[in-house]
């Protein structure tokens, strides 16, 4: 471990002189970072700025594009929509946005899922670089990512985002912070503050960021967060239904059979109600970083820390084991499952003017972390999951007024992961993967085209068992695209995208204490294909603002975790198979004023997302989220804005082999903001109560929904300021 760790750091140290090489030259003028992004007056909201085009349209952060249409489903997620929606885990802060649900494994720990993709598809990213942490590995590892600091959070779905790696085939979702400046403050001294409060079980929390412009273009940053949480109080029983009725047969059996005190043990499991045992969690974060503005040139650095634990509520039934060294028996290991993990990250980022040519800057982006994550039993250390990596991508971007825009690019990928203890189910593994990619838009008119192309070589190896797999995948997309004069536009992509194996997938083997499953991996798996198509549209509608999107994928070798029936270490058996494949899915929004006005407007908000996945033989994939619509009603009136919405869940009973349905729910949601300060948004206090009718809800999308029940009523206060 020392060896990598040594080479890492070396390779880290080389990438980063490469970069201030390449942005040394810097140009005389002195204009901010991007030119898209500018301080904004003090007469909006300066918490969470905003990158917006001519027509006041949200541009994300792809470069060299106008349109890009390729990334067909994007969502931006920023002020007082973010402040609503801060929790815990990033999983949960976007989870009300069409084609996007959760992981839920518990409060502590939640990962987004996108159009019914997870794991291994879906990319987190912090401003376009992987968060390189294990929350890849399993649902129970926490993305290593603090919402409660971002400035907006992006949501990218499409055939575009293959530019991020194939494992984004599913989408990506991109936080993006400050942690290093992206412009010079227009004030000495700039500071943003966040603080709630959560009834639902007790949790506050804080957060903190500072700015302030050194000269001679310096700008120096800090931010830092803590939050706290109890157990979560729930409507009704821990347990649903099915596995509460199961429980109380085998208490029965129990009784028949004179294990009275394990009888009694059942029945208490099979009726505890109000409160998940275990779900509380502590998380801090602390940044600090720099930039040198030069012209329309920078560079930047900073360093971060990230440490959160957390409970992992117990799989009612399931013990936690370990073969004894006397007999060979399972020794029962008394004391509840938490989970500590610490993560030290440094990034470097810089962009080189290059003048009026063919190519406009040279985007440098390099990411290096340390990461432990530890599973407790009890007391007792279980396991440990090391994860030393790196990850780094240079972009040369063309000329936007050039015919043909866009970018091409080089992308670096290192990661050294280690498993340790009695328990640990993935053979320590290094992955190395280097791409080269391509993105381009042709057409000055309403009609244009584009393509992207992306090269990845992955190489896979697991030293301790002799094992090493190389591959070599090749992916593309293609697109046209029509505007019509009122700002409507029209599109169709086409993509096929080839992935490797993780190293997960490949080497997994053994008793996973935190998921409480005996996962089983497959070194001889094959690399996943897909083929895909996508249709929408998107724009404005007279006064109406809408997206809608449908995509259909085929999946030749498609890798997933699916539970085989079998038992070991009396824990369920979860084996990575693989199996040809489709997913098909429909997602929207639409939100227009009802009432316009100088002093009143009342907008209508509806969104909706369905996915159906399934099997070559028709059978069901595992994990699918239902149907769900939310509808709401946002009444603004300057100083106070009023929003009630109502969200549904379909029933899902269209499940794989040994899944259980899971019953459909709505919950109620209500708030109101309140800007004290008139004639600017930089101060917005928010009184909001989530499930207003205290309904019980599990989510499909979640491996623990049958013993993990989503949060009851909740009354939440917020604060939230720029000065």
């Amino acid at each position: 471990m020392l060896y990598h760790s040594l080479t890492i750091r070396s390779a880290l140290l080389g990438v980063s002189f490469c970069a201030l090489i390449a942005t040394a030259p810097l140009s005389a003028q002195t204009q901010p970072t991007d030119p898209a992004v500018k301080e904004t007056d003090h007469g909006g909201d300066d918490v969470h700025d905003r990158r917006r085009d001519a027509d006041n349209r949200i541009v994300v952060s792809a470069h060299g594009l106008r349109q890009l249409d390729l990334l067909a489903g994007t969502s931006v997620l920023e002020g007082e929509a973010l402040q609503r929606n801060q929790s815990g885990q990033l999983g949960d802060v976007v989870a009300k946005l069409p084609g996007v649900t959760t992981s839920g494994f518990a409060p502590g720990v939640s990962r987004p899922v996108l159009r019914g993709f997870s794991g291994e598809r879906v990319r987190t990213l912090i401003d376009g670089i992987g968060t390189i942490d294990a929350s890849n590995t399993s649902d129970d590892h926490a993305v290593a990512v603090d919402p409660l600091t971002a400035e907006r959070i992006e949501v990218l779905r499409g055939p575009a985002v293959l530019l991020y790696g194939s494992q984004a085939i599913g989408g990506a979702v991109n936080v993006v912070d400050k942690r290093i400046p992206r412009r010079i403050p227009s004030e000495p001294f700039h500071i943003d503050a966040l603080g709630s409060f959560d009834s639902v079980n007790d949790q506050y929390q804080i957060a903190g960021s500072a700015d302030a412009p050194l000269g001679g273009g310096f700008v120096v940053h800090a931010d830092g967060s803590y939050r706290e949480a109890g157990n979560v109080s729930i409507p009704g029983y821990v347990v649903s239904d099915d596995l509460r009725a199961d429980l109380l047969a085998d208490a029965a059996e129990e009784d028949s059979e004179g294990n009275l005190e394990e009888a009694a043990e059942l029945r208490e499991t099979a009726n505890r109600r109000g409160e998940l045992p275990n779900s509380q969690f502590e998380t801090w974060s602390a940044n600090a970083g720099f930039a040198f503005f030069e012209g329309d040139s920078s560079l930047g650095a900073s360093v971060g820390w990230y440490d959160t634990s957390y409970g992992v509520p117990e799989r009612p039934g399931a013990g936690h084991h370990h073969e004894d060294a006397g007999d060979g028996a399972a020794e029962e290991e008394e004391g509840p499952v938490t989970i500590g993990l610490h993560q030290f990250r440094a990034d470097l980022r810089g962009q080189l003017d290059l003048g009026d040519g063919f190519f406009d800057k040279l985007m440098t982006r390099v990411g290096y972390t340390d990461y432990t994550h530890t599973e407790f039993e009890g007391a007792e250390t279980g396991t440990v999951f090391d994860v030393q990596g790196i990850e780094a991508r240079a972009e040369l971007v063309q000329n936007a007024s050039n015919p043909l825009r866009g970018s091409i690019g080089v992308q670096y990928y290192f990661r050294d992961f280690s498993a340790i203890g009695e328990e640990a189910f993935v053979a320590p593994n290094r992955t190395n993967q280097f791409a080269l990619f391509a993105l381009q838009e042709y057409g000055p008119g309403p009609l244009q085209l584009e393509g992207a192309l992306r090269y990845e070589n992955t190489q896979v190896d697991a030293v301790s068992l002799g094992l090493a797999r190389n591959f070599d995948a090749f992916s593309g997309a293609v697109g046209v695209a029509y505007e019509t004069a009122g700002g409507l536009r029209f599109g169709i992509n086409g993509t096929r995208v080839e992935r490797a194996p993780s190293g997960e997938e490949l080497f997994a083997n053994g008793p996973h204490i935190a998921t409480q499953a005996f996962e089983i991996g497959n070194p001889d798996l094959a690399m996943e294909t897909a083929w895909g198509a996508e249709a929408y549209v998107r724009g404005r509608l007279g006064p109406a603002e809408m997206h809608f999107a449908v995509s259909q994928s085929w999946f030749d070798n498609y890798i997933y975790l699916s539970e085989t029936g079998e038992e070991e270490d009396e824990l369920p058996v979860f084996a990575f198979l693989q199996d040809n494949a489709k997913y098909f899915s429909i997602e929207g929004q639409l939100t227009a004023p009802l009432i316009e006005g100088d002093a009143f407007t009342l907008l209508a908000d509806v969104r909706g997302d369905y996915v159906d996945a399934e099997l070559e033989d028709g059978s069901a994939l595992p994990r699918i989220p239902p149907l769900s619509l939310l509808g709401a009603l946002e009444a603004q009136t300057g100083p106070v804005d009023l929003r009630a919405e109502v969200q549904w869940f379909a029933k899902q009973d269209r499940v794989a082999a040994f899944e259980t349905p899971t019953d459909g729910f709505t919950f109620v949601n209500a708030s109101v903001a309140w800007h004290p300060v008139t004639g600017n948004n930089n101060v917005t206090l928010i009184a909001q109560v989530d499930n207003i009718f205290d309904v019980e809800g599990r989510r499909h999308s979640s491996f623990t929904k049958d013993f993990v029940p989503l949060a009851g009523r909740n009354f939440r206060v917020s604060a939230r300021l720029s000065f």
